[in-house]
């Protein structure tokens, strides 16, 4: 059974930097999309930024400039780099696993970890 537990979640304060993790098991890791979504009580799921096998990246507007996804195929690992964090940006984040060119949606994507609660404080 294919297993994503996320970390590095926190409280912070606004303008602070976070790194998330999502370390990947019983998953031919290098083969997938990875993606990070955000959800927030009462809200949809949405999507921050996704990663393909060949390094390609999409972020969504509101974070473009200030985070970035980065994947380490050896450590079946992939990272969330926050910085310039905002009160907006308060949410669970959750890693997912797709089909490699799984896009934005996240019914594309087949795997998911259990989240991580990122706040920030103003």
């Amino acid at each position: 059974q294919v297993h994503l537990v996320e970390s590095g979640g926190g409280l912070v304060q606004a303008g602070a930097s976070l790194r998330l993790s999502c370390a990947a098991s019983r998953l031919t890791f290098k083969t997938y999309a990875m993606g990070w979504f955000r959800q927030v009580p009462g809200k949809e799921r949405e999507f921050v930024a996704l990663i393909w096998s060949t390094g390609t990246t999409y972020y969504t507007d509101s974070v473009k400039g200030r985070f970035t996804i980065s994947r380490d195929n050896a450590k079946n690992t992939v990272y969330l780099q926050m910085n310039s964090l905002k009160p907006e940006d308060t949410a669970v984040y959750s890693c997912a696993a797709g089909t490699d060119y799984s896009g934005r949606n996240p019914q594309q994507y087949n795997y998911w970890g259990q989240g991580t609660q990122v706040t920030v404080s103003s």
